[in-house]
């Protein structure tokens, strides 16, 4: 009598905490693909001279290539959205520095799937660093250029 007792017991508890399938939160399941992303901006940046210059300087920035390097390298992490594109390889972009030190423009090669998304977030990415250049000088006077940086990207695309 007391294993049926326990036996009705166990099976009545069992039942009690059982959870229903109603009151269940599946928020916390996501199904996704992440990217991890590496990146390398090779050194040195290339500068474009300008045509017909005979004492040309060329555009720098507040601490140097470095400095820019760092900044780049650090708010591409925070702001490249890389769930809609898969980087693998080298790609060259060219800054145009204005004659006030502004980057008015940046262009992005080679062209690859989804890469008109990745030229955007670019773009974006290197219109949020608010330091200026000093402006590439050409005989004494502020100068439009354009500085090449070549970049090499490495993807791992991963089901979470």
């Amino acid at each position: 009598m007391k294993t049926i007792a326990l036996f009705i017991g166990l099976f009545i508890a069992n039942f009690s905490f059982a959870q229903d399938l109603e009151d269940r939160d599946d928020s916390f399941i996501i199904e996704n693909n992440k990217n991890l992303l590496k990146i390398n901006i090779q050194e040195p940046f290339l500068q474009v001279a300008v045509k017909n210059c005979n004492d040309f300087k060329p555009a720098g920035f507040e601490g140097g290539a470095a400095s820019y390097k760092a900044i780049l390298t650090k708010y591409m992490y925070t702001y490249l959205n890389s769930d809609f594109y898969t980087l693998n390889g080298e790609f060259t972009f060219t800054l145009t520095i204005d004659a006030t030190g502004k980057v008015t423009d940046i262009e992005g090669s080679p062209e690859v799937l989804n890469s008109e998304v990745f030229f955007d977030d670019m773009q974006y990415v290197v219109r949020r660093i608010k330091k200026s250049w000093t402006p590439a000088m050409c005989n004494g006077q502020p100068v439009k250029s354009e500085m090449k940086l070549k970049m090499n990207f490495s993807s791992l695309s991963a089901d979470l």
